[in-house]
């Protein structure tokens, strides 16, 4: 028995607690996103990424919408402290592009951070120490104000070197540790280091508070977060900002209810890579927004180059169900899910839908580059008719009695199956033809004559088992006068119930397909497609290749 005992709550909830946040139904905006991809991400990798992965990671970033980047810890390593020369260096910052590097709230760590930004247009020095009772307790053994002091410290270090430099470099402070801690305190803290700062509207500060370990279910997280909005000296002019972690797999509810509780700001990374569990995935939060009709102000129109760009240069691998990323998130393999979306598709070309609400879809794959052929209707053998009937008709142009579709999703499942594989749209046609098309055996025609008198008359050079005969019969059509030959002549037993028909391509010689369903004396349907330039033809070959799927199927 696993001894569940041993574990308490370590989180603190705010002495007050108003939850007004809950009463908010949506993130009705997009936060200001800071990606920590190049930081919290890179050292997370088993193997961190070389300096030009780095550089390519950064323009990758950028090419996406991000203006605040967290590009490394500089003091913490060669690599590091290197790529931010780099980028400065080489101008690789774009004027709309704010760097931002995590620093310890110890002086000569904070020095080299200095140091490593000199020359850099715009920046956030982000210095952190930690403030809960489980690291006060066992880590630091120092008390509350010792805590305190060195926030202060580090926070007057930084005010006192961006001066010295000329620098208006922006400031943040994250009390680390923040879910454990005493939500109070770290308001206490927060005071304290913004009263060294003192933020004004054109040189906000940054308050950031860290889930370093998530510890709570997310309204208690939003709780915290709300009590610190309240609380907050400068408020006007403190951005305050989160950085989640995602221990109880709960960042993405984390971040929204934050934003709701009053946070300005996210930090975290493409895919959610980060230390442990990892961070809050952006690309998921962004995407939930647009979903919900507001921007999200990030571009992942190629969601697919995105994730091969980010598995290139960290080795991480996006899981196929990710959300919105994933090879496999939109891929319908199960019948009644396929059916309903091709309706669903079908409904908003009948009614020129401007607003998205096909079935299973959450969003519109072609936002990001996806498309409904090769990611949405996926055949397998959980597939059913209406999966197997779209993939012919939106790769093909065949539009199947809805009957005629039931069989050959059997027939398409039943193959899947034995194989133990996915069927992709070629082998799917190919089945279609090889089960359906041109079986002239046991029964086949040669010749055809027709004349009108007293309807039609059919005189059929027809074939069975190598002996050919001439025969004649008359019906209220060709093809009815056709089957009544057949049946007359060689006595078959059954009733030609269904007979659609449909051009393939729009010109003046295409192509005509037809579908013949006939019922045989046990009630059996059997299905037969004839394809010719000749509607009398096609007709003809589809009602053949029926009689022939019945005749073989009574000496099975």
């Amino acid at each position: 028995m696993m001894n569940y005992r041993k574990y308490t709550r370590q989180y603190f909830m705010p002495p007050v607690s108003s939850m007004k946040w809950a009463q908010k139904e949506y993130v009705d905006h997009a936060p200001i996103w800071c990606s920590v991809d190049l930081r919290d991400g890179n050292q997370a990798l088993v193997v961190p990424m070389s300096l030009e992965q780095k550089v390519k990671f950064f323009q990758l970033l950028v090419k996406v919408g991000f203006k605040e980047i967290e590009v490394g810890f500089p003091a913490a390593s060669d690599t590091e402290y290197q790529f931010l020369r780099r980028l400065i260096e080489d101008d690789l910052i774009p004027d709309d592009v704010t760097v931002q590097v995590l620093t310890q709230a110890r002086e000569h760590i904070i020095r080299k951070t200095f140091e490593a930004l000199r020359g850099a247009k715009h920046a956030i020095v982000h210095v952190y120490n930690s403030t809960s009772l489980a690291q006060r307790e066992q880590v630091f053994r120092k008390s509350k104000e010792d805590i305190l002091q060195i926030a202060v410290d580090g926070a007057k270090l930084l005010k006192k070197l961006a001066d010295e430099e000329g620098a208006d470099y922006r400031f943040e402070y994250s009390p680390e540790s923040f879910t454990g801690t005493e939500v109070d305190y770290a308001v206490e803290v927060c005071n304290a280091v913004l009263d060294v700062w003192r933020p004004t509207a054109d040189r906000k500060a940054i308050i950031n508070l860290p889930s370093t370990v998530q510890m709570s279910m997310p309204h208690v997280y939003a709780s915290q977060i709300e009590y610190v909005n309240d609380h907050l000296k400068y408020r006007e002019n403190v951005v305050l900002s989160l950085h989640p972690h995602n221990d109880r797999g709960c960042g993405i509810s984390d971040a929204e209810m934050g934003i709701l509780a009053g946070a300005d700001r996210i930090e975290g990374t493409l895919f959610g890579n980060g230390e442990r569990t990892g961070n809050v995935d952006i690309v998921t939060l962004a995407m939930n927004m647009y979903a919900q009709g507001v921007d999200p102000q990030m571009d992942f129109q190629n969601m697919t180059a995105v994730t091969e760009a980010y598995e290139e240069y960290t080795g991480m691998k996006v899981d196929e169900r990710s959300p919105y990323s994933g090879a496999l998130v939109f891929a319908a393999f199960s019948g009644s899910h396929q059916d309903a979306i091709a309706k669903g598709m079908k409904y908003r070309e009948e009614n020129r839908c401007e607003t998205w609400t096909v079935p299973y879809l959450p969003i519109d794959p072609t936002d990001i580059g996806r498309s409904y052929d090769a990611d949405v209707i996926r055949i397998n053998s959980q597939s059913g008719k209406g999966g197997v009937g779209y993939i012919l008709e939106q790769h093909y142009g065949l539009k199947l009695p809805k009957k005629m579709r039931e069989a050959m999703g059997y027939v398409a499942k039943g193959v899947s199956d034995a194989q133990h594989k996915e069927l992709m749209p070629e082998e799917i046609f190919r089945l279609f033809k090889e089960k359906f098309e041109n079986i002239r055996e046991p029964y086949g025609i040669g010749e055809l004559h027709f004349k009108q008198h007293n309807g039609i008359i059919a005189e059929v050079t027809a074939t069975f088992e190598g002996k050919t005969s001439v025969i004649v019969a008359s019906g209220n059509g060709r093809l009815n006068a056709v089957s009544n030959a057949l049946k007359r002549h060689f006595r078959l037993d059954y009733d030609l119930v269904t007979y659609e028909e449909h051009a393939l391509e729009q010109s003046s010689s295409s192509r005509a397909i037809a579908y013949v369903g006939i019922r045989d004396k046990n009630g059996k349907v059997h299905w037969g497609a004839g394809l010719d330039v000749d509607i009398i033809k096609a007709s003809v070959d589809a009602l053949l290749t029926a009689i022939n799927h019945m005749a073989t199927s009574h000496t099975k």
